[in-house]
C-alpha cells in the first residue's frame, strides 16, 4: 500500500478537527489539496475513513481504529525525530527589527515543539541570502518580488508611520497624511525599505528621493536633517535616536510582513516554523 507521512498527517488533522477547512489551515495547504489527499488515502486502503456532509466530518469504525494507530505511528516519528532535533537548526533572515511580539512568540513556540534551534541572521537583503540558500526562511516586508519558485507566506499588515529629524518643521505639524508626503524630500532605504517612490502612483511621487542602502543609513539620514522617512511602527517602539521624532500617520496603506522559503529546503522544519509564525501572526 502507497501510504505517506502527508496522507497520516493530513489523516490525523481531520479527525482532530473533525473539519477539512480548519486542517487545511493547520496544514497551510489549501482545502481542496487536502480533499485529494484524503482521497488517495482511502483509496491505496480500499475503505472509508471519514462520513462528510456540509455540516460536518465523522470517522467510520474502520477510520477510529485506523487514527489510533496512525497517532501511534506518528508519535513514535516525532519521538525519534526528537533523538536528533536538538542538533537542528533553522536559520531565519530579517533585515532589521523583527517583528514583536511575533518573533519571541514564533521562535518560542518553534523550539519548544521541534527541539530544534532557530538561528537568526541580519542581513541588508534576505532575499538575496535565500536565493544563496545561506537562510533557509526570509522575513521581509512590504510588496515584494519573490525569487523564482519561491513560496510567500503572508503573515499580517504594520501600520506606518513618518520619522523626522528634531529639527524638522514636521515637528510642529503634529502629523502627517499619506497624500502630503509628496512635498517632502523622502529618504529611502533601497534595498530593504517598506516604502519608496514605488508606493505612490505617478505624480503623486515626492518630488526628492534621497537613497540609502541599509537600515542605519537611513536612520542617519533622517537624523541629519536630510529628509523624512516612513516605516512600520515597530521602529518607534524599537528605535532609539536622540534626533529622531516619530510622527503620526493618516490614510497610509499598511505594510505587509511575509515569510519567503523555497519549497525544497527542510520541508518538515519549515512547515513547523510556519505553523507557530501564522498562529503568532494571527494573534497581532
Amino acid at each position: 500500500m502507497d501510504v505517506e507521512l502527508r496522507h497520516l498527517r493530513a489523516f490525523t488533522s481531520v479527525a482532530r478537527h473533525r473539519s477539512f477547512s480548519r486542517a487545511a489551515e493547520e496544514l497551510l495547504i489549501t482545502q481542496p489539496a487536502l480533499s485529494r489527499t484524503i482521497a488517495q488515502l482511502e483509496g491505496n486502503l480500499n475503505v472509508r475513513l471519514l462520513d462528510r456532509s456540509s455540516r460536518h466530518v465523522e470517522l467510520t469504525d474502520t477510520g477510529a481504529e485506523f487514527l489510533a494507530q496512525a497517532e501511534r505511528v506518528l508519535a513514535t516519528l516525532d519521538q525519534a525525530l526528537a533523538v536528533v532535533s536538538h542538533r537542528v537548526t533553522l536559520r531565519l533572515g530579517f533585515s532589521w527589527l523583527l517583528p514583536d511580539p511575533w518573533a519571541q512568540q514564533t521562535v518560542s513556540r518553534f523550539e519548544e515543539k521541534t527541539g530544534a534551534s532557530v538561528t537568526l541572521t541580519r542581513t541588508d537583503d534576505p532575499l538575496h541570502a535565500l536565493r544563496q540558500r545561506t537562510i533557509d526562511i526570509a522575513l521581509v516586508r512590504g510588496d515584494i518580488d519573490a525569487p523564482r519558485g519561491a513560496r510567500t507566506v503572508r503573515l499580517y499588515d504594520e501600520p506606518r508611520i513618518a520619522v523626522c529629524s528634531e529639527h524638522c518643521d514636521l515637528t510642529r505639524l503634529g502629523h502627517l497624511d499619506w497624500t502630503d508626503v509628496q512635498y517632502w524630500p523622502l529618504v529611502v532605504n533601497t534595498v530593504s525599505g517598506t516604502t519608496g517612490p514605488w508606493s505612490w502612483p505617478e505624480g503623486r511621487r515626492p518630488a526628492q528621493i534621497i537613497e540609502t542602502a541599509n537600515y542605519d543609513e537611513w536612520l542617519e539620514t533622517v537624523a541629519a536633517n536630510r529628509g523624512i522617512g516612513i516605516v512600520p511602527e515597530v521602529a518607534q517602539r524599537r528605535t532609539q535616536h536622540p534626533a529622531v521624532r516619530f510622527i503620526p500617520l493618516t490614510g497610509a496603506p499598511p505594510s505587509p510582513v511575509s515569510l519567503v522559503h523555497f519549497p525544497d529546503a527542510q520541508r518538515t522544519l519549515i512547515r513547523r516554523f510556519l505553523e507557530a509564525a501564522v498562529q503568532a501572526g494571527s494573534q497581532e
